[in-house]
Order: C-alpha cells, then structure tokens, then sequence
C-alpha cells in the first residue's frame, strides 16, 4: 500500500498541520467570538450592527479550521482521540451548542425589530461567551493531562472542571475579547472604533494578568516543563519568548492609545502566537500529556500518508478561498443589513 514513511515522519507532520489549524481557528475564529463577547456593551444598537456585519462574512469560514484540527486528530491519531473526547465530552457539547447559537443569531438578527432582535442579540453574546470559555476548560484540561489506563480514559464524567481549567476559560475569554476590541478598532470608524479602542485600554491588563497566571503554573504541572524551561542552556534558549511577549504587551498598550489602526490587531495576534508557541514547546511531543506521544498515538502509516496526500490537494484551496474573502471584504463596516 501507498506508504512515505520510509521519507517522511508522519506523525510529526500531522502533528504540526493539527497544531497549526487549531492557531489558526483561535486567531480567526477568536476575534469573531471577541466581538460577540463585547456585543451587549456596545453603545448603540447601530454600533452592534457594526460589529456583527463585521465579522459577517467570515465566521462560517474560521469555523473551517476547528473542523480540520477534530477531524485530523481522530483520523492521524486515534489513539489519542479515544482518550481526549471521553473526557471531554460535555466541554465540547456546550462549546458546539454555544457555537450554533452564535450561528443561528447571525442569520435571525437583521430579520426581526425589537423584543426579537434583543433575544438574538442575547443568544449572539450568551453563544460567544460560552462557546469561548468552553474552549478554554478544553485547554486547560489538555495542558494537565488525563488519567489514563492502558489505551483508555480512566476519570470521571467531571473532571473536566477543576481550578486550572476554569482560571484558563476566563482567560481564554478575555483573550478572545481584546482581539475582538483589536480587530473592531481595525474594522470600523467613529464611535465603535473609540469604545473598542477603550474596551481593548481596559481588557489588555486581565490579558496580561492571565498569560502571567497560566505562564506560572504551568512549570508545576509536570516536573518535566520546569525542567524544560529553567535548566541551563535551555532557559537562554527560551528566554525569548517572555521577553518578546513583554514588549509586544508595552507597544500594544501604547498603540491602543494612539491613532493606529491596523498594528493593535496584529500586535494582539503575535502575543497569542508567542503564548501558543510557548505551549507547544511545554507539551512536545506529548499528544496525550504525559501518557502518549505523537508516535505512540498515531495511526497506521499507510492511512496517514493517505491522508497527507489529500490534505496537500486541498489545504491549499482552503488557504486561498479564506484570503480571497479576507482580500474581498476588506475596508470598514457599516450598520445596513447584510443578511
């Protein structure tokens, strides 16, 4: 059978296309779901009518990527997503029913005055919020790691929800927030882009506070990721990624106090690059931490390199039908109907 094996590491190819599309749905997807979270406290039904056209035309499209990254973890890894989605399983539920609300909000909204359009603005944020959040208690939860017994996921229904995973779903939730304020501040004009600018002055502390949090604890979670980090020569190795981070936090903090535009957004991008860099280094090359291995879990070569192959034909279509939107639905939003 059709196998690259003996040329390429496929699991280590796998793991770095999953680990790369599920960056890519927390940047796109995460400032779609920032501008949800912020949606009640805009200061005008126009200012909200704003927001949602402005992420109106790429919503469904992010969603794309947190397909990809499921659906490459079950199909190169099935070792591993045995184990991850019975512990997961009712973090995931609510994260899918947050994002349906979400969805179905975008199509109601325009459609209906009123007490009507206040339930859709409601499901829009309550959606969002949850949805956000939800991925976070997944994160946190996947950093710890799970208890494992052979082959299988030997915890209880709840364990899901511990202090860890909750400190890291408030997090991810204000994360998610400063790059919706970030990406606002890009994409409109007058009042919404000033209140956005303002939200992002007043969220970019709690952003900071939690990275510094998450950043904290993690060294104790596992022996192995102190070691990781503060042995020598690795702690000189790996000392940039704070410092960058550092600084990307202090010209932020001054951008969002000055006319610009554009750089608050990608600024806000290279700090979730920089925190999600740090957290594979953590984790490498723990697929199930602390129990499986990218090579331990991975399926047969054969049905990698199959999928390999396809996902080389069309993840470059992907790539160029989401940039094409993105370069299509440039400039600023308005608040006329767009559904």
């Amino acid at each position: 059978m059709f196998d690259l094996s003996p040329w390429l590491d496929l699991p280590l190819i796998w793991g770095a296309l999953i680990a790369t599309a599920v960056f890519i749905y927390v940047l796109l997807d995460g400032f779609d779901l920032g501008c949800g979270i912020l949606f009640p406290f805009a200061p005008s039904d126009k200012c909200r009518s704003k927001i949602m056209n402005s992420i109106a035309p790429f919503w469904d499209g992010n969603e794309t990527w947190l397909v990809l990254g499921g659906g490459g973890l079950f199909a190169a890894f099935p070792v591993a997503y045995a184990i991850v989605m019975p512990a997961l399983y009712l973090p995931v539920i609510l994260m899918l029913i947050g994002l349906i609300f979400r969805g179905v909000a975008f199509e109601f909204r325009f459609k209906t005055e009123g007490r009507d359009r206040k339930l859709w603005d409601v499901s829009f944020h309550v959606g969002s919020l949850l949805a956000a959040f939800m991925q976070g208690v997944i994160l946190g939860n996947f950093v710890q790691g799970f208890e494992v017994v052979e082959r299988g996921f030997a915890g209880g229904p709840l364990d899901w929800a511990n202090g860890f995973a909750v400190i890291t779903g408030i997090s991810l939730v204000f994360g998610y927030a400063l790059i919706g304020a970030t990406w606002l501040i890009w994409k409109c004009e007058d009042d919404t882009q000033r209140w956005a600018r303002a939200v992002a002055r007043y969220v970019i502390g709690f952003v900071a506070l939690a990275m510094g949090l998450v950043s904290l604890c993690m060294p104790f979670i596992d022996e192995r990721i102190l070691e990781l980090w503060f042995s020598v020569p690795n702690l000189f190795f790996l000392a940039p990624i704070p410092i960058i981070t550092l600084c990307a936090f202090v010209m932020l903090w001054k951008d969002l106090h000055s006319e610009r535009e554009v750089r608050p957004f990608l600024l806000t991008m290279l700090i979730f690059l920089l925190g999600y860099v740090g957290l594979g280094i953590s984790l490498f090359p723990w697929i199930v931490p602390f129990s499986f291995t990218l090579w331990d879990a991975a399926a047969a070569s054969t049905s990698q390199s199959f999928l390999l192959v396809g996902t080389a034909v069309f993840l470059p279509i992907i790539l160029v039908y989401t940039g094409y939107s993105y370069y299509i639905f440039r400039g600023k939003a308005d608040d006329k109907a767009m559904y």
